[in-house]
């Protein structure tokens, strides 16, 4: 049986080398046309960058000390840096379907990183018109395993349905959907604050000395914000997070 065993092992290396060894040949490792030309627009950015800036590279190989937590959609028609016309460094960006703050260690982590060790002090939550995660959500349709994450969504619709059904009875269904969108961002924004790292920096903050603070304001600030593809407009939604907070403050303060 040990010899058998032997033989086993040996004939598995073979196949994985043999299969490795076809795998990443040569033929299999060529650079495909499409990524070519993404190498190729990085090495004439970095070239323009130099031209422009011979120190730029150096100055962000040393860190970083973005001032934004910026939070997206994935969509591709959504680019944060160009639409806020941001350099590189500028943004610590988190990007998901629907521009969600759900408690989900991918985006609770980057929370964390953001206002615990970076202490940006700014953070924005930026939904964007014709999102296809909010018109998926009111659909009522299967999607597999995106179901899970649009459910976020469509806890967002029955919290404000009353009023969305009121606009799609009035305006009709693309002004519905716009308005989601930004109950959606809203909502987004009020998980936020329910959170304990940004709790507790803005006690912390709050309790400084106003010749100690970095800033004028409790930090960290946080915006709501929705990007319209169709015209390129970036708004910051009309909300008084302050009367929000205070209304459900019994409920949600950890401090």
């Amino acid at each position: 049986q040990f010899l058998y065993f032997i033989a086993t092992q040996n004939m598995f290396r073979r196949s994985v080398a043999t299969f490795t060894g076809e795998f990443f040949s040569a033929r299999n490792c060529a650079v495909d046309p499409d990524l070519s030309r993404v190498l190729a627009n990085n090495k004439e950015w970095v070239r323009q960058t130099n031209e422009m800036d011979p120190e730029f590279f150096k100055s962000i190989a040393t860190g970083q000390a973005p001032k934004y937590l910026y939070i997206g959609c994935s969509d591709s028609r959504v680019d944060p840096g160009k639409l806020m016309g941001m350099n590189i460094g500028d943004l610590f960006v988190h990007r998901n379907v629907g521009n969600l703050c759900p408690n989900d260690l991918n985006f609770l982590s980057v929370l964390e990183f953001a206002v615990g060790v970076l202490k940006v002090p700014h953070i924005i939550v930026c939904g964007h018109y014709d999102c296809g995660a909010v018109r998926n959500s009111a659909a009522n349709q299967m999607s597999g395993l995106l179901d899970n994450w649009i459910r976020n969504i469509r806890d967002v619709h029955r919290l404000h349905e009353t009023e969305v059904r009121e606009v799609r009875e009035t305006q009709g269904e693309e002004a519905a959907l716009r308005l989601l969108v930004e109950k959606n961002v809203i909502e987004q924004c009020l998980n936020i604050f329910k959170t304990a790292v940004v709790q507790s920096k803005r006690l912390e903050t709050s309790k400084m000395p106003a010749e100690d603070r970095e800033y004028e304001f409790v930090t960290p600030r946080i915006h709501a914000c929705v990007f319209d593809p169709a015209d390129g407009i970036l708004k910051k939604l009309d909300v008084n997070f302050k009367t929000e907070i205070e209304k459900y403050r019994h409920i949600y303060d950890l401090m």
